[in-house]
């Protein structure tokens, strides 16, 4: 059965590039890429196309995981370009082993992937759609392995990756995904931080991390897109919320990618090294998924946020803190029920 690989872009081509090097390296499956651009201010598209064409190579920040994507797959890699009004457009659509989207806006994460599922959707012949982020390397078995896994259960619609740290390959980032607390809307991973340990154990998740989601093609058609309204954060726990009773989730162990984590949006583990940009959607969102799916956890929810600014202020960050508040208060005023044909132009 054929895959789309779906990789979004924004101001990161090095990444993009990279990450497709690996990508053309999958074997054991027909599949093809489609690179879906938010609009990109760093000309993206054109390294993009160098690429492509064997005028740029891709360079590893890791000379660990240098063997994903080196030495060059061969060049020239057809393409096609379409704009975003093509590619979701109901006609016939032209067909590519790589096809470049403009989508001509910064609309978040599950708007740019939606994009590009849209176009997707229309090739009769995909049954398996892989949204993978662009600041990851893969193992050539990678998609074959997630594949299998959802061949062999028939119920499951998202399936994850074994997410490893990409520039401390031994460390085990998720297990697929994570586990999420509706008292605080904080998801977390299991205690499991080796590979070892990862082999050894497997934790159930609630919602599969958005590195690495294979969905199968009646998992869109049941449960839809990508709620956008989001813009950035909380989109797999929506969509794993919104599957529930109707689909299972899952976890291909040996499917195994690296990932760099926050590239381009500025996330990072210590809460003190986020970018305002995350900060912001974090809070927001927070709020936003609890009024629409629990909120009767909503009071629990406010505290934790509150904290979370009190935290940012002892530690004499000012604006971290008014950040967090305003956008959890954009969070208590805005719709409860978004549209998965919203989106936001432009980031705080």
């Amino acid at each position: 059965m054929r895959c789309c690989v779906i990789l979004l872009n924004w101001n990161g081509w090095r990444n993009t590039i990279e990450c497709l090097e690996s990508v053309f390296r999958i074997t054991g499956q027909d599949f093809c890429v489609v690179v879906c651009d938010n609009f990109s201010s760093d000309n993206s598209l054109e390294k993009i196309r160098q690429w492509a064409r064997g005028e740029m190579r891709a360079e590893s920040a890791n000379p660990q995981l240098a063997y994903l994507s080196s030495p060059p797959v061969n060049k020239p890699i057809p393409y096609i370009e379409l704009t975003r009004e093509e590619a979701e457009s109901v006609r016939p659509r032209r067909e590519s082993r790589l096809v470049l989207i403009q989508t001509g806006a910064n609309l978040g994460f599950a708007g740019g992937n939606n994009v590009g599922l849209r176009y997707a959707l229309g090739q009769a012949d995909c049954q398996f759609f892989w949204m993978l982020n662009n600041d990851t390397v893969v193992e050539p078995g990678a998609l074959t392995a997630m594949v299998r896994y959802l061949e062999q259960v028939p119920n499951c619609g998202l399936c994850g990756s074994l997410n490893r740290a990409y520039y401390a390959p031994e460390e085990v980032q998720s297990e697929g995904g994570k586990q999420y607390s509706r008292w605080t809307a904080r998801a977390y991973s299991p205690a499991v931080y080796n590979t070892e340990e990862s082999l050894a154990y497997s934790a159930p998740i609630d919602f599969v991390s958005g590195a690495s989601m294979l969905a199968r093609r009646n998992f869109l058609e049941h449960v839809g897109l990508m709620e956008e309204s989001y813009f950035l954060f909380f989109e797999e726990m929506d969509w794993a919320t919104r599957a529930k009773g109707k689909f299972s989730l899952g976890y291909a162990r040996d499917s195994v990618i690296f990932h760099k984590e926050g590239g381009s949006i500025g996330s990072h583990p210590d809460r003190m090294k986020r970018s305002l940009t995350s900060e912001a959607y974090l809070a927001r969102n927070r709020v936003l998924f609890t009024r629409r799916f629990y909120p009767w956890a909503l009071p629990t929810v406010i505290a934790a946020t509150l904290f979370a600014a009190a935290h940012r202020l002892y530690r004499g960050d000012l604006r971290r803190a008014k950040t967090i508040l305003t956008f959890m208060l954009l969070g208590l005023r805005q719709p409860r029920r978004g549209t998965e044909h919203g989106s936001e132009k432009s980031l705080p």
